[in-house]
């Protein structure tokens, strides 16, 4: 569920840097990358990048690595394991042991200081990258990011709200994507790493840490982070480049990716690592349009498994009473309770999914702040209240077994559409 990365596309290898490919173990996990480097150098420092959310090779990360060698760094960037790593399934855990596995072999290399080699990560790596040093002496120092100050559903909450946002949404349906259907991903056990905690991770590092984010960050919530960074770091370098988005790239409205980085921003990472100041600093947190919120656990009556039952208990009230219909047909209200409840039910599957692929985008125009399919969704809901009361009257008159069946749906499906938002504003 977390937010994908995308960087830039590389450009071909520079000449005044050399590349060298190199494998490392994990466990029983090789993993390949590539040491890009200033040629003829010794006594380097050495950085490592880590990935941000989602599938990425080396080249990914290139165009800065060659920036950061051109400063004198050797930098080692690797292909992102996919073994373990999926959009519902992750480790930071192991992600990190990959990041110390990359260390060890960028400090044997002969041209690179051992005593100099640290972290930078992007994001995702931006709760990795400190994990690593937290576990190891061998990490001198700690880049980040973008990285959050946050748990990750909580970040991707406001990811997805301002996403929705964008794109004219408001309502009820934002409230379903960014509050229920979250806490629900996470009461499954279906969100990674739902329950990881940065805040004790930053607090045990005793390594520098230099903090990067663009005050028009979308993605991680960057004043808070800014804030969490600052009270529970020991040593600090923490910046805020004012026309920059989650990636440091330049921006209008933080959606958009403008050609290049934030003037300065590569050229602070190299200075930054070949000298680490003794002190710490701190730039004005960045403002925020609105807090991150809490993802709270699920009462009793949102448990997943009873959502999942709810669910399967609908779909077969409403989907049995045509296929058990009659001859003769049955009442009128009874139909249209079984059809309008069948597509409404359908229809949040379809919208859920929706929401989760492509982040509202592919859910149409906008009217009045709701995408077309949720006033639709929204509209079967109400007739299917209103069908439900009409089955009621057939069923008092008839008392018959699918009639009541039917019925049941119909009184289930009224605190369900409540619960989703379907009846509210």
């Amino acid at each position: 569920m977390i937010l994908a990365v995308t960087a830039l596309a590389p450009p071909a290898s520079a000449a005044d840097v050399t590349n060298e490919d190199v494998t490392f173990q994990n466990g029983g996990m090789t993993l390949h990358g590539t040491v890009v480097a200033p040629p003829g150098g010794t006594k380097l420092p050495g950085l490592v990048m880590i990935h941000g959310s989602g599938e990425h090779l080396r080249d990914d990360y290139r165009f800065e690595a060659e920036a950061f060698a051109r400063q004198g760094i050797a930098t080692l960037i690797y292909d992102k394991r996919t073994d373990g790593y999926s959009q519902f399934e992750r480790s930071y855990s192991t992600l990190a042991d990959d990041a110390l596995a990359a260390v060890e072999a960028l400090r044997k290399r002969p041209e690179v200081d051992p005593a100099r080699v640290g972290v930078w990560g992007l994001s995702e790596g931006g709760w990795v990258a400190p994990l690593a040093a937290s576990r190891s002496s061998d990490v001198a120092f700690v880049v980040t990011l973008g990285a959050n100050g946050v748990q990750p559903p909580r970040q991707q909450a406001w990811a997805i709200e301002n996403q929705l946002r964008r794109l004219g949404m408001d309502g009820s349906i934002v409230r379903m994507a960014s509050s229920t259907m979250m806490r629900q991903l996470v009461g499954g056990g279906v969100f990674p790493e739902a329950h990881h905690d940065p805040v004790p991770v930053l607090k045990s590092l005793r390594q520098p840490v230099l903090g990067l984010w663009g005050a028009k960050d979308v993605l991680t919530p960057p004043g808070e982070a800014v804030r969490i960074f600052r009270a529970s770091l020991a040593r600090y370098t923490l910046r805020v480049f004012p026309d920059a988005q989650h990636q440091l790239r330049r921006t209008t409205d933080g959606f958009d990716k403008l050609p290049g980085y934030a003037p300065g921003y590569l050229e602070l990472v190299g200075s930054w690592v070949n000298h680490p100041p003794t002190g710490s600093s701190a730039d004005a947190p960045p403002a925020q349009d609105r807090a991150s919120v809490e993802i709270t656990p699920l009462s009793w009556y949102e448990a997943t498994w009873l959502q999942l039952a709810v669910l399967a208990l609908l779909l077969a009230a409403f989907a049995s009473y045509p296929l058990l219909r009659r001859r003769g047909g049955g009442a009128r209200p009874a139909r249209w309770l079984a059809a309008t409840g069948l597509l409404t039910v359908l229809g949040l599957l379809v919208v859920d999914v929706l929401i989760q692929v492509t982040m509202g985008k592919g859910l149409g125009p906008v009217v009045a702040g709701r995408p077309l399919p949720w006033p639709a969704l929204q509209l079967l809901s109400l007739g299917t209240v209103v069908a439900t009361i009409g089955t009621a009257v057939a069923w008092w008159r008839n008392r018959g077994l699918r009639l009541g069946v039917l019925l049941a749906g119909g009184v289930l499906f009224v605190p369900w559409a409540l619960y989703w938002g379907l009846l509210g504003l």
